[in-house]
């Protein structure tokens, strides 16, 4: 016996009610009159969604999209299934795909077909920014190889018996090739991230030490530029919960970072500070400049840990912060030092500080400097 016979057996029309996607069943009598098309049924989702009154609505004032009534057609008049995508504007923007599939004849002679409408928004979220991702990998990485190629062909045509030229040719195709390898380095290294963020790190570090690691890295880079990085560090070990070389490699991005756009002569500051909460840690130290959390923990404990890189370089405007992040964005205008970016490192960090659990704020103002700040959840024994 069905488990729906009975007495209290819920109706059809219930049963449909009750499901989660818009559906209508929609009615026709005449092709050439787009105008009498009826909907004569409309469950409790598509009443929310489409704003449609329970029956009898008119299906040209409930949806607008040609589409959409194109497959509604197929379907009564044709006998076919159709679908089509429907896009719904406003301060939320929903991406649709409605299937309208033949139901018959109505008792009433009229034609009759049933439209599902299966949100695909989320989907389209997900798929836009790898697509994203993928063409604007594929633009980094042709750059370089059409300057090489071009080289290549110079050299091996009009300057093939030209020293000096093939001596400058080749540094330039030296410089290309180190910005693909940079780029692949940092495309697999934001992959790697991506791959294991859910798991959360478990090994006792040292933010004094992986500090002054990155310190000790940093300094032909900061002789070569003139460039003074001052330390504050406290004088006893900071321990958090992480994994080593991704930590140094956060403090190492924002060294960098910090580094690449402060004119020769200038000074970085690195500030290591324990025992601070969410809001002291996020806090900023610029007064008058833009200030934006790019990254906040879900579960806030109590102390943590904060490491501030701050430069006294061009800045960045307002409008540029909530961006800083995003794979490849690049703040126009703004040039680094002696090597070009590949647009991955803030990612990077972000991704990294979301693994850990931890923080990422930046505050800045044009023509006075950035402040970049991550901070990590103190270890409990600590």
């Amino acid at each position: 016996a069905s488990p729906l016979a009975g007495p209290a057996a819920p109706s059809y029309a219930a049963l449909v009610d009750a499901l989660p996607d818009p559906v209508m069943v929609v009615s026709g009598k005449d092709r050439e009159d787009a105008i009498e098309r009826r909907v004569v049924f409309a469950n409790a989702a598509a009443g929310e969604l489409l704003r449609v009154a329970r029956s009898d609505a008119r299906l040209v004032t409930t949806v607008r999209d040609p589409k959409v009534l194109q497959a509604v057609d197929e379907a009564l008049f044709d006998d076919t299934a159709a679908e089509a995508v429907y896009e719904r504007g406003g301060a939320q923007e929903r991406l649709l795909r409605a299937q309208a599939r033949p139901l018959g004849v109505g008792a009433d002679g009229s034609r009759l077909a049933l439209v599902v409408f299966r949100d695909e928004t989320d989907l389209r979220r997900v798929e836009r920014p790898r697509a994203d991702f993928l063409a604007n990998a594929s633009h980094e990485l042709r750059t370089p190889l059409a300057s090489l190629s071009g080289f290549i062909e110079t050299l091996r045509g009009p300057a093939k018996g030209d020293e000096a030229a093939r001596e400058r040719f080749l540094g330039i195709m030296q410089g290309q090739a180190a910005r693909m390898s940079r780029l692949i380095d940092d495309l697999m290294s934001l992959s790697r991230i991506e791959f294991n963020e859910h798991i959360a790190p478990s090994c006792d570090v040292d933010l004094v030490q992986a500090a002054r690691d990155v310190a000790d890295a940093a300094a032909p880079l900061t002789r070569e530029r003139g460039i003074t990085l001052e330390m504050a560090l406290p004088t006893e070990s900071v321990h958090v919960t992480g994994d080593r070389d991704q930590i140094v490699q956060v403090i190492q991005n924002l060294v960098d970072n910090a580094l690449n756009y402060s004119t020769p002569g200038g000074t970085v500051k690195l500030t290591l500070t324990a025992g601070l909460s969410t809001e002291a840690a996020a806090a900023g130290d610029r007064p008058g400049a833009a200030r934006l959390s790019l990254l906040t923990p879900d579960h806030a404990q109590d102390l943590y840990a904060a490491v501030r890189i701050a430069d006294v370089g061009a800045g960045i405007a307002r409008e540029h912060l909530p961006r800083l992040t995003e794979r490849f964005y690049r703040v126009e205008g703004q040039k680094s030092g002696g090597r070009s970016g590949t647009g991955l490192g803030l990612a990077i960090v972000k991704h990294i500080m979301n693994r850990h659990r931890g923080g990422l704020a930046v505050e800045s103002q044009p023509g006075e400097g950035t402040t970049f700040t991550a901070y990590w959840p103190l270890r409990r024994e600590a």
